[in-house]
């Protein structure tokens, strides 16, 4: 799920009490998105780039998002570390998925998967 919103109305215009607003209103759905989980599900929380709405630019204010991941077979307290691309999420979804992609990025699966 993309969630539009906090980059293009937010971010991007500097509104850091929308994006704040917007940052509550999903910390308060999280529980209901853990609910929805199934067993083998796992719930990856990221960003597909910064995006400050307190700094004076509009664009892109850094380039380090943060990771978060979770479910019933992920391993607790695993630091991921700073990777060295986004695409090692989809890396990661791919092999998990059992699905063959030749796309770039190292797959983290192995740091995470409990068992």
């Amino acid at each position: 799920t993309n969630l539009v919103d906090f980059d293009m109305l937010y971010g991007h215009r500097n509104d850091n009490e929308g994006y704040a607003r917007a940052l509550k209103e999903m910390n308060e759905r999280i529980p209901d998105i853990l609910k929805a989980l199934k067993n083998e599900d796992i719930l990856i929380i990221t960003a597909d780039h910064g995006c400050d709405p307190t700094t004076k630019s509009t664009d892109h204010s850094r380039e380090y998002v943060p990771l978060l991941v979770y479910g019933e077979g992920v391993k607790s307290g695993v630091n991921l570390g700073t990777r060295s691309s986004f695409s090692d999420i989809g890396k990661t979804a791919a092999e998990y998925l059992g699905i063959s992609a030749d796309i770039e990025g190292t797959s983290f699966l192995g740091e995470i998967a409990r068992g």
